[in-house]
């Protein structure tokens, strides 16, 4: 008799479940049908493709980019980490910050610029824009990165070239600088490029530099920029006498041919 109330009871209170398992149901259904954006999501944006880069001035040997950052820290060796723009890239103030130019991913030859600072997924970079100095932010995923395991320093009090290969001195070398009315710019700099032409009178490899003249705009019809080459009276090396380059002998020359663009050059008083 208790098990045929208790099954009553039981079977009284089915209804009332039920119901409240359909109210549950169509609430559910019904609130995530108004939550739900009936439009197709949109593939996310990279902070690249927000840019207008028509709208931005090229970072190269030939422009000045007022608004680039400066160096930081210009008397501090980079570790050689060094990248190449995979293609037309904006430059930034900072990481997600705003951008103030662009990179293209050729200079002479392929650009490649090298790192001194890293934040997240972003790289600092020296640039070959003027003012000297000049630096930018890219994403790191957006570039090429590998290593330059050399680094040139150029010493001017003591009129030195030294290259030196993962740590280690390779040589020193006499070398001329800049007269003191066109000084060789100091701080940290790098190998933009190599121009070879066997048929130039005074250097048959010309190794332009990410750095410019401080007091020339202009010479010889290019925009004033710096470079390491060679010269064919050696009664100069260690001597002030260039408009800003650094002229170096042929043996040395010949080793700094080698060396891939984008290697950090250091150019200090000392």
């Amino acid at each position: 008799m208790e098990q045929s109330s208790a099954r009553a009871r039981a079977t009284s209170a089915l209804p009332v479940v039920i119901a409240l398992l359909v109210i549950a149901v169509l609430f559910v259904v019904f609130r995530d049908t108004d939550d739900k954006d009936p439009s197709p999501a949109a593939p996310p944006t990279t902070a690249s493709e927000k840019v207008d880069l028509s709208k931005l001035r090229a970072s190269s040997t030939k422009t000045t980019i007022k608004a680039a950052p400066k160096d930081p820290r210009p008397t501090k060796v980079p570790k050689g980490t060094v990248v190449h723009p995979k293609r037309m890239l904006p430059l930034y103030d900072e990481p997600d910050g705003t951008a103030f130019a662009k990179i293209a991913p050729k200079q002479f030859g392929d650009t490649w610029l090298p790192v001194i600072t890293r934040n997240r997924d972003w790289v600092q970079v020296l640039l070959p824009s003027k003012p000297n100095g000049s630096t930018g932010w890219l994403r790191s995923g957006d570039v090429q990165e590998a290593h330059s395991r050399f680094r040139v320093e150029v010493h001017l009090g003591s009129h030195e070239l030294q290259l030196i290969e993962d740590g280690r001195l390779i040589g020193t070398w006499s070398v001329a600088i800049g007269a003191p009315g066109t000084p060789t710019p100091t701080g940290r700099t790098f190998v933009l490029g190599q121009i070879t032409d066997e048929k130039q009178p005074f250097s048959p490899v010309i190794l332009p530099l990410g750095s410019h003249s401080d007091t020339l705009d202009s010479y010889g019809g290019g925009p004033g920029t710096v470079a390491l080459h060679g010269w064919t009276d050696p009664s100069v090396f260690g001597q002030s006498v260039s408009h800003g380059c650094v002229r170096v002998p042929d043996d040395a020359l010949a080793l700094l041919r080698t060396v891939p663009t984008g290697t950090p050059v250091m150019v200090d008083k000392a």
